[in-house]
């Protein structure tokens, strides 16, 4: 299991300089594979230094990580929900990702010309939340009227939906996103809400995108970054900043080539890193390993997952025929030096049905189906 983010922005912002620069950093990233799925989706490998070292130590015969996939989409401008542009049309490819990545311009740059002919992302960011809110509107319109023609059976199913949807509606139309009225919400009519794919109720992760100098001090003294982070803070969302310009020129470097030049600019890591981070923490995912000598991979689930769970993240018979799991820290095993040491020191233990799974677990499951 990975996870998927949409990306989205005004056109010029460094919405698609980052999309592709991430894409081909994971294409070179310690030859893991990679590919394109369609013109508009990336699937790049997560970075976890912790492979590299179960690896060093399980000498497997390969190394597989999780993987996280970029939906990126035409630039939207203003009233693309009513048709102005080309970006509207596309939004139908990022109603299935689990977060939106939203690009904000932080940069000056003449040379770059601004949609709307300046750097201001508060009205940016409106521009682009109205257009997803009105995005949104739509698709609940639709289906409120499509059930309106079903409340004479007064089945108990459609009246629900038919009265959340109304609700739901209303509250798009003060131009609030769908997240802010899923918390009043039952289960039955999260359940519902759940199979419109609404866009505004995903998690969304601010990439405030500056030039490569502001990267010095994480663009603590840039004031777009500021104004970004008090909006992200106010909605209950996450920021990462980001240069598109340097990630794109690091895709372009052999590893250590990449690994000098970020040193040079006081970086030790590429801004994708901390943007899968970033991802990771906004929706409460966490990794686990499988270890053996045939393969060391990582594992990719939410928080608080308990062990059967997480061995159906595998396949669903390690789940339907859990047993018990194995399991020892990531840690245990790069402070001791091997397994053999990890069960001397009483370290490797097994764990039944109500195991809650922990960050760097490496974990071996006994079925029987």
């Amino acid at each position: 299991m990975g996870f998927n983010c949409g990306i989205v922005g005004l056109p010029n912002v460094g919405k698609s300089t980052l999309f592709n620069a991430v894409t081909k950093a994971g294409a070179q990233a310690a030859n893991y594979p990679f590919c394109t799925i369609d013109p508009n989706v990336g699937r790049v490998a997560v970075p976890d230094q912790r492979l590299e070292k179960i690896d060093a130590i399980i000498k497997s015969k390969r190394v597989l990580p999780t993987f996280i996939e970029f939906v990126d989409i035409a630039g939207l401008v203003r009233g693309a929900s009513r048709g102005e542009g080309l970006g509207n049309q596309f939004l139908g490819h990022i109603r299935q990702v689990d977060a939106i990545v939203h690009v904000v311009r932080c940069f000056e740059d003449g040379d770059v010309i601004h949609v709307d002919g300046s750097t201001d992302p508060a009205r940016d960011i409106d521009t682009i939340n109205t257009e997803l809110v009105y995005a949104d509107f739509e698709t609940v319109s639709k289906s409120v009227d499509r059930l309106s023609k079903s409340l004479k059976s007064n089945d108990k199913k459609v009246l629900l939906s038919h009265d959340v949807g109304t609700r739901l509606r209303a509250h798009l139309e003060q131009l609030k996103p769908a997240r802010s009225f899923l918390p009043a919400c039952n289960e039955d009519e999260l359940e519902f809400l759940k199979s419109l794919h609404l866009i505004t109720s995903k998690p969304v992760l601010y990439a405030a995108n500056v030039s490569e100098t502001d990267l010095a001090d994480m663009g603590e003294s840039n004031k777009h970054v500021q104004t970004v982070k008090a909006i992200a803070a106010k909605e209950g969302s996450g920021v990462v900043v980001v240069s598109a310009r340097l990630e794109e020129e690091l895709g372009q470097l052999e590893a250590e080539e990449a690994k000098q030049y970020l040193e040079s600019l006081g970086q030790t890591e590429p801004g994708l890193n901390r943007l899968i981070r970033s991802g990771y923490e906004l929706l409460g995912l966490q990794t686990y390993f499988t270890a053996g000598v045939q393969e060391v991979r990582a594992w990719t689930i939410p928080k608080n997952t308990k062990a059967p769970q997480a061995a159906g993240v595998i396949h669903t018979d390690f789940e339907k025929g859990f047993i018990c799991a194995e399991v020892y820290a990531s840690e245990d095993l790069f402070k001791l030096g091997s397994e053999a040491k990890v069960k001397e020191a009483g370290l490797y233990r097994k764990e039944g049905k109500e195991y809650v799974c922990k960050d760097g677990d490496v974990m071996h499951f006994l079925f029987n189906v």
